[in-house]
């Protein structure tokens, strides 16, 4: 990643709790100097006070780079103070769920190059999936650098549109709470066949955790995985008959419930 013209121009992160905080580090593991990225934060962490980073200081008058990261209430209060760094040169990314591009271009100019952003919470650990989309300012080499600076905190791919972003946040921004409720769900069945508690969380944990590590890693679609380890009449395709048979009405009625909602917050 190039981050020269992020060095010599400087970074703005406003807000930095969770998703905040791990994209900074990834930043500053990356190669960005602490001198040139500045944080807004009302409660600054003691792992923020201790980065080194320029904490609620004065801005640059032309950052490369703001990212947005504050909570969605909060954004009414904390975008209009950013609004001289409009209508230039300087890209607004944005991870706040359910705050519109064109919400950004009211409060900041229509000329202002915008990306929104919808990651996931597995950022935290660096392995999450970020889906993005610009607005009409945002040129390729934004994109790019927007690509580059959310790659710290795992995989990233383009929109074709922004209407794409509510299918999304029903997918992949709300999905790891699924695979959560998945593993407990597992973890109860495991206990009505006979396994202690503490074990039967301690196989579902590891079992969803294997399993999701293999998909990442293997070539294989998910589909196949599944053939691979489903002997014919043995125990997972007996599972898998249970399974099947709800499954792929449930997960769509799931996402289909959390894009409609994420629809409905957008307005």
């Amino acid at each position: 990643m190039d981050l020269s013209e992020v060095n010599a121009r400087g970074l703005v992160l406003l807000g930095c709790g969770k998703m905040g905080s791990a994209m900074l580090e990834g930043w500053l593991a990356q190669g960005v100097r602490a001198a040139c990225a500045w944080v807004q934060d009302p409660h600054p962490s003691a792992w923020l006070q201790g980065t080194g980073v320029q904490l609620n200081a004065v801005l640059p008058a032309d950052p490369a780079i703001v990212l947005v990261a504050v909570k969605p209430q909060m954004m009414a209060d904390a975008l209009p103070s950013l609004a001289a760094l409009g209508n230039g040169s300087t890209l607004f990314v944005s991870v706040a769920a359910g705050t519109t591009i064109g919400y950004y271009e009211q409060v900041l100019g229509a000329q202002t190059p915008i990306i929104r952003a919808m990651p996931n919470t597995p950022a935290a650990v660096a392995r999450g999936i970020t889906a993005i989309c610009g607005n009409a300012a945002a040129t390729p080499a934004h994109l790019d650098l927007a690509e580059a600076l959310l790659q710290v905190v795992g995989k990233v791919v383009r929109l074709e549109n922004e209407q794409q972003i509510d299918a999304v946040t029903g997918l992949s921004g709300s999905g790891p709470a699924y695979v959560f409720h998945m593993i407990e769900a597992m973890a109860k069945a495991g206990e009505g066949v006979g396994l202690a508690p503490d074990l039967a969380m301690e196989l579902a944990r590891a079992t969803v955790c294997g399993a999701g590590e293999l998909a990442y890693q293997s070539p294989e679609t998910a589909e196949q995985l599944r053939v691979n380890v489903t002997s014919p009449n043995g125990t997972t395709a007996a599972g898998l008959e249970v399974l099947m048979a709800q499954l792929p009405d449930l997960m769509a009625r799931t996402v289909k419930a959390a894009t409609t909602r994420a629809q409905e917050l957008g307005k």
